[in-house]
């Protein structure tokens, strides 16, 4: 089945303001079933979960629901997955909770290549414990994290390995199953920040083999919150801090105060937009996604191709982006040239192509670009040709100017 991006497009109002948005990795626009997804739930009746009242009730259903939804998208068991108000806030929770089973001396491997949110947690927990951070860095004329770079930071004192599956900055997706087995093989535990990775890829948690997953549905279609996938078996071993009156059930007792409903409810309907992408509609939920994401990564993977080859014949450009498996999220800097003069000069246009280390700052001086980064250009489900000839069009223009 083709994918149909006019259709798609259709669904979003946001488009309505005529920008093409190259701004996905920062956060993705809104599909109109998330919105109403959204605004039915806080319609009601909306209380908190019971069996007793249809509030109750409604409250109790959206949670399900969204469990089951985020279970199916990254292949995980629905009574495994934690919800809260950011993949931040999530990890430093998890950070926290962790590093009461550490010992002075015991070692946290976090990598040059990731986010801040999946290193400053970390190298902030092991503080209140005596423990020891290790770094793994990548090749900044590649892009490349390798599992020989983690297998190097290593050691029998390794108790935890923190990397993303995707590098927001880059796109850079390095082999998190082989980084998996080397974890495991040196007895740590493995935690994967899929903040960027869920937007293209179809999460398999057990094929990935990591041991905490963490993601954030405003990235891939839905509204601003985090959830996390794990065993139900290993969150049953950890004791996080938590009211006393709250529940210890699994997930639950890893989730602060009162859940937002509507939120949840919005991240289901996202799951079940990705769902329709390619066109099919026989089959399960899962089955479903699978489709979808191959025709995504198709569909985006065509347009990326464009754009880098338009790039590789502008002057004075440098494209980051390198790794042989990434993302469709480029890098750029220009000789000479400000990022930020560009970014405005794009959006004056309305074409949104922001410029930054956008929290990526190890990566982004690793890469010796400071902490300013470049100019980033993200594409999503709804991007199209005509947004790539915007785009080139601007960058063009910006040049020559």
């Amino acid at each position: 089945m083709s994918y149909d991006v006019a259709a798609v497009r259709e669904r979003f109002p946001a488009l309505d303001a005529g920008f093409a948005h190259f701004d996905s990795p920062g956060g993705s626009q809104t599909p109109r079933p998330v919105i109403e997804a959204i605004a039915d739930a806080l319609a009601g009746p909306l209380s908190n979960r019971g069996d007793g009242t249809l509030g109750e009730r409604n409250a109790a259903a959206h949670v399900a629901a969204g469990r089951q939804a985020l279970a199916d998208l990254l292949g995980a068991d629905p009574s495994g997955i934690v919800f809260g108000r950011s993949a931040t806030q999530l990890t430093y929770d998890f950070s926290r909770t962790l590093a009461k089973t550490w010992r002075p001396g015991d070692e946290i491997v976090v990598s040059r290549l990731d986010h801040d949110s999946n290193i400053r947690p970390w190298i902030q927990a092991t503080e209140t414990v005596g423990a020891v951070v290790r770094w793994a860095e990548f090749d900044p004329a590649t892009g490349e994290l390798t599992v020989d770079d983690i297998r190097a930071a290593l050691s029998e004192r390794t108790r935890l390995v923190a990397v993303t599956a995707a590098s927001n900055l880059i796109g850079t997706r390095p082999d998190i199953p082989a980084i998996a087995r080397v974890v495991h093989d040196a007895g740590a535990l493995l935690y994967v920040d899929g903040v960027h990775y869920a937007a293209h890829v179809l999460v398999d948690l057990d094929a990935l083999g990591a041991d905490f997953f963490v993601c954030s549905p405003y990235k891939f279609l839905g509204p601003h919150l985090g959830a996390l996938a794990a065993s139900p078996a290993l969150l049953e071993t950890l004791s996080p801090d938590k009211l006393l009156p709250s529940t210890n059930a699994v997930p639950e007792r890893f989730e602060m105060g009162t859940l937002p409903y509507e939120l949840l409810s919005g991240a289901r309907a996202a799951v079940d937009f990705l769902a329709t992408l390619s066109g099919r509609r026989e089959g399960g939920r899962r089955e479903l996604l699978a489709a979808s994401f191959a025709a995504l990564e198709e569909h985006e993977d065509t347009l990326r191709t464009r754009i880098e080859s338009a790039l590789a014949g502008m002057k004075g450009v440098a494209l980051h982006s390198r790794a042989a498996r990434r993302t469709p999220t480029l890098l750029l800097t220009f000789d000479g040239r400000d990022t930020r003069d560009a970014y405005r000069f794009l959006a004056e246009r309305k074409v949104h192509a922001p410029s930054g280390s956008f929290y990526a700052l190890e990566a982004s001086r690793r890469l010796g670009l400071s902490d300013t980064g470049g100019l980033r250009v993200g594409l999503a489900p709804y991007n199209d040709e005509a947004d790539v000839d915007r785009l080139l069009t601007g960058l063009t223009d910006f040049l020559d100017s």
